[in-house]
């Protein structure tokens, strides 16, 4: 059975970057729908008992035409929003270290030249969607968007797997910050966990 990262900040801890009812709103509504969802169509479409990133990797190979749809939309919907609440945090932001600090610097030239670049690409991506830190096997870095609940796993059938997701489906931040996308996405960089996304990093590169 597929269940939501477990939260260990309460819906209000990452004010006033993200405020609680959007916090509230997004983990027991957005985020609680995709992983029912995915769950009643886990036995239909033959996933029980692989692993999300199994599954997202392989949809296209292993899901039915008839759950094809809801395996992609809901499975990556409940792994998308595990990655981004489980990197968020209070008393978090600032900068990497370690060895992902050493690898964005040599990717992107600066930390600061990341964030740049990752912040357009999310103020870019049209529509709803999400902007990605995505990895491969051999530790590489790279900046990709994608639409709807779709990944980097998905859409590279598992070349690519994101270790930092920011959210830019207006539920994320549309209660607070309105239309400022922009706004919202400084505000982002104010609550990642980065230790947790180095730990994702390292996962990956093992």
């Amino acid at each position: 059975m597929f269940e939501q990262v477990k939260l260990t900040y309460s819906f209000d801890a990452l004010e006033p970057h993200i405020d609680a009812l959007t916090m509230e709103t997004h983990y027991t509504k957005h985020h609680a729908t995709y992983t029912k969802n995915l769950n009643d169509v886990a036995e239909k479409a033959n996933i029980v008992g692989q692993s999300i990133e199994d599954i997202l990797s392989q949809w296209k190979k292993n899901a039915s035409d008839e759950t094809k749809a809801a395996v992609r939309n809901n499975g990556g919907g409940f792994y998308n929003h595990n990655l981004y609440f489980g990197h968020l945090a209070p008393n978090t932001g600032g900068e990497p270290n370690g060895v992902l600090a050493e690898k964005i610097n040599q990717t992107f030239s600066s930390f600061g030249d990341f964030k740049n670049q990752i912040s357009k690409a999310a103020i870019g991506q049209f529509g709803s969607g999400w902007a990605w830190l995505a990895t491969n096997s051999e530790g590489n870095l790279q900046i990709m968007t994608s639409a709807n609940q779709d990944n980097p796993l998905l859409e590279t059938e598992g070349i690519w797997q994101p270790i930092l997701a920011l959210d830019v489906w207006e539920h994320a931040y549309y209660l607070k910050y309105k239309n400022l996308r922009a706004d919202y996405i400084q505000a982002f960089f104010e609550v990642v966990n980065w230790d947790q996304v180095a730990h994702n990093y390292e996962q990956r590169r093992r």
